[in-house]
């Protein structure tokens, strides 16, 4: 990964290349505190308390690979501002994710981090919706029914960029979606360009390189 980059640039003394690669990794780091940041301030500033969905929790879809993976900083920091965090992932166990916050040293309140059976258990009286790994079950999914159960107002968070936007506005949610903010109203959106999208979409997945 990028951080193995670093460390190997470090260790020829390539100096120059080892802080190039070290700013997308903090760039990739900014744009993850950033969309948590956002989350928590749409929920009116805090969500203390409040159930959130977390759909994928893997660093890719098709994978049961954590190493890495940008849930584990946006999980952590909604768990540190006191949300009960609900994950949905159809192949990643909850012993893989708290191995993972271990090897960061990254404390975890299990009775803060609960892994679902699906996704409709995770989102059955949620605050949000976040989604953080681009799954293809997820873009099959009766959002309908998700919003009906979930406490409003509604939001859905899209991490991936993979979900028809203008669909969820029109099912009542509040959507937020990575490198396009708010989604207004059916088919309007704030107007920000497409390779702007492009690089934010990948730099929540931690595969952006310039």
């Amino acid at each position: 990964d990028i951080l193995n980059l670093v460390y190997i640039c470090q260790q020829f003394g390539l100096e120059e290349c080892a802080a190039y690669w070290q700013q997308v990794v903090d760039m990739n780091d900014y744009q993850k505190t950033a969309f948590t940041s956002k989350i928590i301030q749409s929920l009116f500033n805090t969500v203390t308390k409040k159930k959130i969905a977390v759909l994928g929790f893997a660093f890719k879809k098709d994978t049961g690979d954590v190493r890495e993976t940008p849930a584990l900083m946006v999980c952590d920091m909604l768990m540190k501002d006191g949300a009960i965090v609900h994950v949905y992932d159809p192949k990643v166990l909850i012993e893989d994710a708290l191995t993972e916050f271990k090897y960061h040293d990254l404390e975890v309140n299990k009775n803060q981090l609960i892994f679902s059976k699906s996704a409709q258990e995770a989102c059955d009286g949620a605050h949000a919706i976040v989604v953080l790994t681009e799954w293809d079950e997820f873009k099959t999914y009766d959002y309908k029914s998700f919003y009906d159960k979930m406490m409003k107002p509604a939001f859905l968070f899209d991490g991936r960029n993979m979900l028809d936007h203008a669909a969820l506005v029109d099912i009542g949610f509040e959507v937020h979606a990575l490198g396009k903010g708010q989604i207004k109203s059916s088919g309007g959106q704030s107007q920000i360009p497409d390779f702007v999208t492009r690089a934010g979409s990948g730099l929540l997945s931690g595969g952006y390189s310039p």
